[in-house]
């Protein structure tokens, strides 16, 4: 909302020195917020004056252009210049070319005079061109940045304006005047006017508000106007969609009068086009007093008004010359010839009000808020008057919004107002509220007396009356947002000063603190970070086919998954099994925006819904359920596993002139999932794995030393990874945490580091291709015996010098005592009873 501050100032005792930045700093302390400062004298600088034109010489151009030379004068005769500069002539008439036609000798004209900036930062200076010394410009609408009009000069006559020549035309136009834009958030649909905010702006500083209804003399009752219908027969909610619906009527309106400057000039700072005298009127009592109207074309009216929802396929010519086809929830404001108008949205073409017109039927009406929004929404059309109707607008002011235009009109256009008139519908009951006497200071933690809160409930405009325990508030009319006591509760925290609630730091119990598994958590989080992976956030809905893909392993078999009641598309209506198809998503978008190198991963909840899902019925509402309820609840929540996941695309590192970045494997994946269990002190069995979403061949099982399963990585199935668009060879790894949560000790112990040096020996053995490497290594580390520190596989061979069938597994083993330096025969017998563990399990052979 911009508040251009001359209006602010009839309603609100602003001081007269006081800019923009000064109120929104006032309106921050009621709970507004800072948008953006219109000035235009941040753009627009004098010496701009009132000129009138003296003499006018049309010379033709050998370009086909015709300019005029025209002398200004631009103090009055017999006086002196009394400005300065270079290009003012101190006889006061000026000679400037001018290439518009639409002005005459005697004409009172803008002009800029050497020395002032126009929008744009154009510099108006003395020049030389077509011949003469032109000392300034004569301005149009456009130049001063006041309108779109470009095809002429402004003549002030055209506006009604006849100044005195040498005039300030910059306080002439308004352009002094400044607005502040504030943010109105969507339950604060008051504030969408400037008696809202003055009277907010009242409240932060403790001045006095005029309420500019009480400025308007409006009948007490209105009788034997034009005839109006309420008939909702479908009403959204049973509320129906028309409450109020007042009606004046005004005759011999001039609309070709010009709007005046001083009311052009508050709409252009309000952010509104100037357009008619009748439309400027209309939408300035919009802004004033925050009700919506509109003006009818009385002449194009054909029987009585009548308010109703629309029928199935009707439509409508709106005022943007669009047809529009409705909708059986729309509501219309209808006469004999049919729709006139979407209510509360946009009026229709056929009964505009024209240049033609001659008598005007003024409506002021009051919208239900959601049939309003619906509209809005469902047409794509959104307009100043349903931006305040679908928030809430004060019922009570329908009346005096229909005769404050009326006044305008009559004054400004020249109309005639019949003393008949239209108010039909029924007043909403007053909401009235029960406060505790204690409630606000429970609820805001600071104890408020008892006239801090009657006097900022009384400020707001509502009836204050004590009760026996406490008090019975009725909202203000403009306060649709007022329902309970906590409502009351934030106007009073509001109203007394956010600034005076302490800031007390609530103070964190003795002996407590991360819990085991959040501990846990966050050394996996960080481990991974460090390791170079970069954490990323997907979101937790998915397809039923990627919950079937990767949340089971074996092809085929459904995985059991919680579909949502209200998904945000039926494409993701499903919570997730498993991080990884989230992950991918993340993964090939950035892919496709040329992202080629990624580690990703992600640590977040899966949902596997078990026998039991919900309840039969929801406990009431502010009561505590009972044990029993909570627990019957709580075995109705799916359980929720953390799961940590991570892929991996394209390269380690970035390629550079002596380096060879290393492509990602199906070793890093499992090198991930060694990380997250040497973190949390689990050792993790590793075998030959067969998951649908993995490649055959290349994925990896991962197990405790019990047997259960924790995850799987290795590389992603080809198939799957052409469908998504991915690059081959993208190596993917999710593990089930909670699982090693629970398997990791208290306290991991760390071992002793020897000081003596490591012996080092390899060994090259040849198995049977289908004995796991982890099984082999597994032996070696048994068969070594305590000596050995250390085993690693290092190398997997296939190919020429073994036998079909078979592999070569080599492995790094490291020995050492804690005791002495270990000899050469020592390493290698400790090698040798490692290798013949290996030789009977197995049948290895040395290679």
């Amino acid at each position: 909302m911009r508040i251009p501050l001359s209006w602010l100032r009839e309603f609100a005792q602003v001081p007269a020195d006081a800019t923009a930045e000064d109120v929104m700093a006032d309106l921050v302390k009621v709970g507004f917020e800072e948008e953006a400062v219109h000035r235009p004298t941040d753009t627009l600088q004098g010496p701009i004056v009132v000129g009138q034109v003296l003499s006018l010489v049309k010379e033709p151009q050998t370009n086909g252009k015709t300019i005029n030379w025209c002398q200004v004068r631009v103090v009055p005769e017999g006086q002196e210049q009394t400005l300065t500069g270079k290009g003012i002539d101190p006889s006061g008439v000026q000679g400037i070319i001018c290439g518009a036609h639409n002005f005459v000798e005697g004409d009172k004209v803008v002009v800029t005079l050497p020395g002032a900036v126009l929008p744009g930062d154009f510099h108006i200076s003395a020049r030389k061109t077509y011949g003469h010394l032109s000392a300034g410009m004569i301005a149009s609408v456009r130049e001063l940045g006041i309108g779109e009009d470009h095809d002429g000069i402004l003549v002030l006559s055209s506006i009604g304006l006849d100044p005195e020549i040498g005039t300030d035309a910059m306080e002439l136009l308004g352009l002094y005047d400044q607005a502040a834009e504030i943010n109105v958030t969507p339950d604060r649909g008051y504030a969408f006017s400037i008696r809202g905010v003055a009277r907010e702006y009242a409240h932060a500083t403790g001045t006095t508000f005029t309420d500019p209804a009480s400025k308007v003399t409006a009948p007490a009752s209105l009788q034997g106007g034009y005839g109006v219908k309420l008939n909702d027969d479908a009403p959204i909610y049973g509320k129906p969609g028309c409450d109020r619906f007042v009606a004046r009527t005004v005759r011999d309106v001039d609309p070709s009068r010009p709007t005046p400057p001083w009311m052009s000039s508050r709409l252009r700072l309000a952010g509104i086009r100037s357009i008619s005298l009748p439309v400027d009127i209309s939408n300035y009592v919009m802004l004033e007093l925050g009700q919506p109207n509109h003006c009818y074309d009385l002449d194009k009216l054909s029987g009585d008004i009548v308010v109703r929802r629309a029928v199935a396929g009707e439509k409508i010519t709106t005022l943007d010359d669009k047809e529009r086809t409705l909708d059986v929830e729309d509501l219309l404001i209808t006469d004999d010839s049919g729709a006139i108008g979407i209510a509360g949205v946009m009026g229709g073409a056929h009964t505009e009000v024209s240049d033609s017109t001659t008598n005007i039927l003024v409506e002021a009406a009051h919208f239900d808020e959601v049939s309003i929004a619906r509209s809005r929404r469902r047409h794509k059309l959104p307009s100043e008057a349903s931006k305040r109707f679908e928030r809430g607008v004060d019922w009570h002011v329908a009346n005096i919004a229909a005769q404050r235009v009326v006044d305008l009109l009559v004054e400004l256009a020249g109309g005639t107002a019949d003393e008949t008139g239209t108010d039909v519908g029924t007043a909403p009951d007053a909401v009235t509220i029960e406060l505790p006497a204690d409630f606000a200071s429970k609820r805001i933690g600071i104890d408020f007396t008892e006239e801090q809160i009657t006097t900022s409930l009384v400020d707001l405009g509502a009836v204050v009356e004590k009760s026996g325990a406490g008090y019975i508030v009725t909202a203000p009319s403009w306060r649709n947002d007022l329902e309970t006591k906590e409502d009351l509760s934030e106007e009073i925290a509001r109203l007394v000063g956010y600034d005076n609630i302490p800031a007390t730091l609530p103070v964190a119990p003795p002996g407590r603190g991360l819990s085991r598994t959040q501990q846990q958590k966050r050394r996996v989080v960080q481990a991974l970070a460090d390791a170079g992976l970069t954490e990323v956030l997907s979101y937790p809905f998915v397809t039923k086919a990627a919950n079937d893909t990767f949340g089971v392993a074996v092809e085929g078999a459904g995985r059991p998954a919680l579909k949502l009641a209200n998904p945000i598309s039926e494409e993701h209506g499903y919570l997730r099994t498993s991080i990884l198809p989230g992950l991918i998503e993340v993964a090939r978008r950035n892919h496709s925006r040329g992202f080629r190198d990624l580690a990703l991963y992600e640590a977040g909840s899966v949902f596997l819904p078990g026998e039991k899902l919900g309840t039969d019925s929801i406990p009431p509402l502010g009561v505590k359920p009972a044990d029993d309820v909570l627990e019957g609840l709580f075995d109705g929540v799916p359980h929720q596993p953390l799961h940590i996941a991570a892929v991996l695309t394209g390269h380690d590192s970035p390629a550079a002139a002596t380096h060879t970045p290393r492509a990602w494997d199906w070793a890093d994946g499992l090198d991930i999932a060694r990380l997250i269990g040497d973190v949390l002190g689990v050792e993790l069995v590793v075998s030959q794995g067969s998951h649908q979403a993995f490649h055959p061949g290349r994925a990896a099982k991962l197990a405790l030393r019990s047997g259960e399963l924790v995850g799987y990585a290795g590389e992603l199935h080809p198939k799957l990874l052409a469908a998504q668009d991915m690059p081959a060879r993208s190596v993917a790894v999710e593990v089930d945490v909670d699982v090693l949560f629970q398997a990791a000790a208290d306290v991991i112990v760390a071992k002793h580091i020897s000081g003596f040096p490591v012996a080092t020996q390899d060994v090259a053995l040849v198995v049977p291709q289908e004995v796991p490497a982890d099984d082999v290594l597994a032996a070696l580390r048994e068969g070594a015996g305590e000596l050995l520190e250390d085993v690693a596989l290092f190398d997997v061979y296939q190919g020429a010098g073994i036998e079909e069938g078979r592999k070569s597994l080599a492995f790094g083993l490291r020995f050492r005592a804690g005791d002495r330096t270990l000899t050469a025969d020592e390493a290698s017998e400790a090698r040798a009873a490692a290798v013949a563990v290996a030789a009977e399990r197995f049948g290895a052979v040395q290679r």
